[in-house]
């Protein structure tokens, strides 16, 4: 499907609702770029310790939207009929025994610092459904075909990380960008923090990195503001503050917090010197690939860098990769090849700046496609079996977990759920999956129920 809608040039920070989207812009009161729909610090949700062995200080979810085809990237069947194998040719990697799409050549020459876990399976062959499936590591609540966002959904992942270790220094726990998945009347959910309410979503950029009026107004101080005449509004508002009670007044109290992690933003300048993107060099940008999904990564980079534990760049527009038609041509032609070159330079670049090692890098979809190429040239939906792949933080480089059978149809090796995928997530950011949290009507609830995907981190195969 075409996307609907291009993002705008110009960036700003979006916060999902139930069907759309409500932009955090300007405070006419402060003059800040910053509203008090921010998320707020939390009270710590009861929880068992941390599993041993985290080793992620981040995480960058690089999510092909729509569906990337296995058969014709990561898990290629070239001996099946050719209804089955498609019309490209695999090549050799630099692991031995290991050959992924002939339109990856990057990735092919850095197999051995990711893993590819060939065995991911879930029932679903529904965008929306899946992608929340994928993004929070449970099935949707209540789930039916198309059922959108709502505040009913399970938290995504920075939204359980921002709930069970709240910050306070004005860095979010989630960042997702460039583009906020919707295609109207439908809000794709998973994005944000589901039952544990508003103030624990990640923030939504949306803009494209790649544009050279990329920038973040709601990070930058308003015209005629400077350091001095903040610090004069702080101390104002810090003096009605304490003539004016609000510890009766929920809302009241949301606000100064909002504010006081709003004001400690803007004057440290991290996170907003993170979206200039002209700080980097141009061989920088170029090796990442002047494109939208080149710069996006190296956003996340950025972002990570600055402290932000979990960033998702969604690649391309809402169902990119969802070819039911012309598959090989939009693959070959306008797909793979940014693909490639913008995930290749981020595991370099984090391999170089030793960021690598406290980083953990996935690349997925919410499903893979059907073995056969339907009579448009196209593959359908397919839940039983996918690959994602996956590096850093531990995860041992040059593994295939797990395999498929002879037509990439369904797992031949124990197969992993999205709930494992939030397990290995979670526990390599130093939180139990199994923690318990509060849903809307405060009963508690495991946030998670997978179980961590240990072939990762291990010498045995699966």
């Amino acid at each position: 499907m075409p996307p609907r809608h291009a993002a705008t040039p110009v960036d700003c920070i979006r916060l999902a609702s139930r069907r759309h989207l409500l932009q955090v812009g300007y405070s006419g009161l402060m003059g800040l770029g910053l509203n008090s729909l921010m998320p707020g610090s939390a009270t710590a949700a009861e929880s068992s310790p941390a599993a041993a062995g985290a080793r992620a200080k981040s995480l960058i979810i690089v999510f092909c939207t729509g569906a990337i085809s296995h058969h014709d990237t990561f898990d290629m069947k070239p001996n099946a009929p050719k209804e089955i194998r498609g019309e490209f040719n695999p090549v050799s990697t630099s692991v031995t025994g290991t050959q992924i799409c002939e339109h990856l050549p990057r990735l092919a020459t850095r197999a051995h610092k990711y893993a590819l876990v060939r065995s991911l399976s879930h029932k679903d062959n529904n965008h929306l459904m899946s992608t929340h499936h994928v993004l929070t590591g449970h099935i949707q609540p209540g789930a039916f075909f198309d059922k959108v966002a709502s505040r009913d959904d399970w938290p995504c992942y920075a939204a359980g990380c921002e709930y069970l270790r709240p910050r306070s220094d004005g860095i979010p726990s989630g960042v997702n960008l460039p583009t906020f998945l919707m295609s109207s009347p439908l809000t794709w959910p998973g994005q944000h923090a589901g039952f544990l309410g508003p103030k624990y979503d990640p923030w939504q950029i949306v803009g494209d990195p790649n544009h050279s009026e990329f920038r973040v107004d709601a990070l930058t101080l308003s015209q005629g503001v400077n350091p001095t005449r903040l610090d004069q509004r702080r101390s104002l508002l810090k003096a009605i503050d304490q003539q004016t009670d609000v510890s009766s007044d929920i809302g009241a109290y949301r606000m100064t917090e909002d504010q006081r992690l709003a004001f400690t933003m803007l004057s440290s300048g991290q996170l907003s010197q993170a979206f200039e993107m002209n700080r980097e060099t141009d061989a920088v940008r170029d090796r990442y690939g002047r494109h939208a999904f080149g710069q996006s990564l190296l956003l996340a980079r950025r972002l990570v860098q600055a402290g932000v534990p979990i960033v998702q760049a969604n690649m391309g527009s809402v169902q990119n990769w969802d070819h039911h038609s012309a598959i090989f041509t939009t693959l070959k032609g306008r797909m793979l090849t940014p693909l490639d070159q913008a995930v290749s330079a981020l595991l370099d670049d984090l391999d170089e700046s030793g960021m690598l090692d406290q980083t953990m890098v996935m690349v997925l979809g919410e499903f893979g496609r059907t073995p056969k190429v339907n009579n448009e040239s196209g593959r359908d939906h397919w839940g039983p079996c996918f690959t994602g792949l996956f590096a850093g933080a531990g995860v041992l480089g040059g593994k295939v977990v797990g395999h498929s059978d002879d037509i990439g149809a369904y797992p031949t090796s124990a197969a992993f759920s999205p709930d494992d995928i939030g397990a290995t997530v979670y526990r390599a950011l130093g939180i139990d999956p199994h923690a318990v949290v509060r849903d809307r009507i405060n009963r508690p609830v495991h946030l998670n129920q997978g179980s961590v995907i240990e072939a990762l981190y291990s010498d045995v195969s699966v």
